[in-house]
C-alpha cells in the first residue's frame, strides 16, 4: 500500500480515537510509552515507529493499517480480493469482462491514494489489452503500472509491469527492443543478487520467442535451460506452466519432439487444473504445431481447430490468428487450400503491421505458397514480398532465411536468375551467425 499518513495527520487520529474511547495520555502510553511521548506524538512533531503504532492500535482497538492510514484493513483486503477476482475472470478467457473490474478497480484506488491497488489494476487492464490485441494500450497501461510502482519499489516486484511493456512490443514486432527490455532487466536481478526465482523464470520464459523469431536459438535454448533450472523454486504454478510451454519452442527447434510433446503435457495439465482457459488454448495450438511436425496431420487438425475456437469464443485476437494460420498450415498440407487461404484472409483482415507483424508475415508467406501450387506465381511473389518487409521491419532472422530461399526459388523458376541470387543472398546473411544476431553479451546468470 501507499506510504503512512504523515506525523501531523496520525497525531489528529490518535488524539481523536483516544478521547473517543475515553482514555488519558497516560492511559494509552502505559505500559511501554509515557504520557510526554503521547503528547508529542499527538502534537506532530514525532513520527511513531511501527512498534509504537502497533502498541496504540492495540490500546485504541483499531488495525495498524487503519492506525497508520486512516484506511480501515477490511477495505484493503476487500480490494484485494476484488483484484483476485478479476484475474480470475481474465484467465476464464473473458477479457472484457475483467477489463471493466479492473477499470472499477483503479478509479477506487486512485480516489484512496492506493499505489499498489492501481499498480496491480493497470497491470490487469494491460493483460486485458494483450489478450483483445489492443497493443498500444497495453504498452501505455504497463508504463503506467510502472510509475505507479516506482523507482523505491524493489525491481522483482516491477518485473511483471516490465514484461507485459516487452511482451507488447514483441508482439507488434519490435522483436529487438523487446529482447533488451527483457535481457537488461534479467541482468540486473542477477548481477544485482535479487535472485527472486518467480521474477526471473517469468523473465527467462518471456524472452525465448523473441530469441527464436530473431533466429538466437543458442540464446533460446540457454533460457531454457536455466527456466527449467528455476521452476522448482517457483512457486506460481501458472508461472510454471507458461515456462513449460516457452521451453517446448526450443525443443521444437532442436526436433526434440517426443520431449516437447510431454513439456507442453505438463503445460496443458497445469492450465487445465487452474482454469486458465487462453493459455490452455495455446497449448492445444502449440500440440498441434508438434504433431503438424511429425507428420500426424489429422491429429494437428483436430488439436487446432480446438485451440481456435476456444480462443475465437474469447476473442483473444492475436493468439487466435497465430493459431489460425498453423491450422491454415495443416489445411493446405491435407488438401484444403481453399479453406486455408479463406481462413488466411480472414486473419489479414484482422492485422496490420503494427498489430500482430509477425502473424501477418506467417499468413503472407503460406498465401504465397498456396499461389505457387496453384501455379500463380505473380500473386505468389506479391505474397512473399509482402511478408519480407513485415519480418525485416521486424528483425525474425530466423523466419527471413527461409523465406528469402522460397522468394530466390520463385524468382529463379521464372527466369530472373540475377533477383533469384539477391534473394539467396539476403537469405545467407541472416544466417551467417545463427543464434548470435547483434544481441551484445548475452546477460548475467543467476547463481543455480
Amino acid at each position: 500500500m501507499s506510504e503512512r499518513d504523515d506525523p501531523g495527520v496520525i497525531g489528529r487520529r490518535v488524539q481523536q480515537l483516544r478521547i473517543e474511547r475515553g482514555l488519558t495520555q497516560k492511559q494509552l502510553a502505559e505500559p511501554a510509552y509515557t504520557p510526554a511521548y503521547i503528547s508529542t506524538l499527538e502534537s506532530g512533531r514525532v513520527r511513531p515507529s511501527d512498534d509504537a503504532l502497533r502498541h496504540l492500535a492495540d490500546r485504541l482497538g483499531v488495525g495498524f493499517e487503519e492506525l497508520a492510514t486512516g484506511r480501515p484493513a477490511r477495505l484493503v483486503t476487500d480490494l484485494r480480493l476484488r483484484l483476485t477476482e478479476a484475474q480470475r475472470t481474465l484467465a476464464t478467457g473473458e477479457a472484457e469482462e475483467s477489463a471493466a473490474q479492473y477499470g472499477r478497480l483503479l478509479a477506487e484506488a486512485d480516489a484512496l491514494d492506493l499505489a499498489e491497488v492501481r499498480a496491480a489494476a493497470l497491470l490487469g487492464l494491460g493483460e486485458c489489452a494483450v489478450e483483445t490485441g489492443e497493443l498500444r494500450a497495453a504498452r501505455q497501461y504497463f508504463e503506467q503500472a510502472e510509475k505507479a510502482l516506482g523507482d523505491d519499489v524493489p525491481l522483482p516486484a516491477r518485473v511483471p509491469a516490465l514484461r507485459g511493456r516487452a511482451l507488447a512490443h514483441y508482439l507488434t514486432g519490435e522483436l529487438r527492443y523487446s529482447v533488451y527490455l527483457l535481457e537488461s532487466t534479467i541482468d540486473e536481478l542477477n548481477r544485482g543478487g535479487l535472485h527472486d526465482p518467480d521474477a526471473l523464470l517469468l523473465l527467462y520464459a518471456s524472452v525465448i520467442g523473441p530469441y527464436m523469431d530473431m533466429g538466437a536459438h543458442a540464446r533460446a535454448a540457454q533460457a531454457a535451460e536455466l527456466a527449467l533450472a528455476l521452476a522448482p523454486q517457483a512457486g506460481d504454478p501458472a508461472l510454471v506452466a507458461r515456462m513449460h510451454r516457452s521451453v517446448a519452442r526450443t525443443l521444437l527447434a532442436e526436433g526434440r519432439l517426443a520431449e516437447a510433446d510431454a513439456s507442453l503435457a505438463k503445460a496443458a495439465e497445469l492450465y487445465r487444473r487452474l482454469q486458465i482457459r487462453t493459455e490452455l488454448a495455446n497449448c492445444h495450438w502449440m500440440r498441434g504445431y508438434v504433431y503438424a511436425q511429425n507428420g500426424e496431420l489429422e491429429r494437428a487438425e483436430d488439436e487446432l481447430r480446438q485451440a481456435l475456437d476456444m480462443l475465437s469464443a474469447k476473442r483473444a485476437a492475436l493468439y487466435s490468428s497465430q493459431a489460425a494460420v498453423e491450422l491454415a498450415d495443416v489445411l493446405h498440407r491435407r488438401g484444403k487450400s481453399d479453406e486455408a487461404a479463406a481462413l488466411l484472409h480472414d486473419v489479414l483482415s484482422d492485422l496490420s503491421s503494427e498489430r500482430g507483424a509477425l502473424h501477418s508475415a506467417a499468413a503472407h508467406r503460406l498465401l504465397g505458397i498456396i499461389a505457387e501450387d496453384a501455379r500463380d506465381t505473380e500473386a505468389a511473389e506479391e505474397h512473399y514480398v509482402r511478408a519480407l518487409s513485415l519480418l525485416e521491419r521486424a528483425g525474425a532472422a530466423g523466419d527471413l532465411a527461409d523465406l528469402c530461399r522460397l522468394l530466390g526459388d520463385l524468382l529463379r523458376r521464372t527466369g530472373r536468375v540475377e533477383a533469384a541470387l539477391d534473394a539467396y543472398r539476403t537469405g545467407l546473411g541472416h544466417r551467417t551467425a545463427p543464434g548470435t544476431t547483434t544481441l551484445g553479451p548475452a546477460p548475467a546468470q543467476p547463481p543455480l
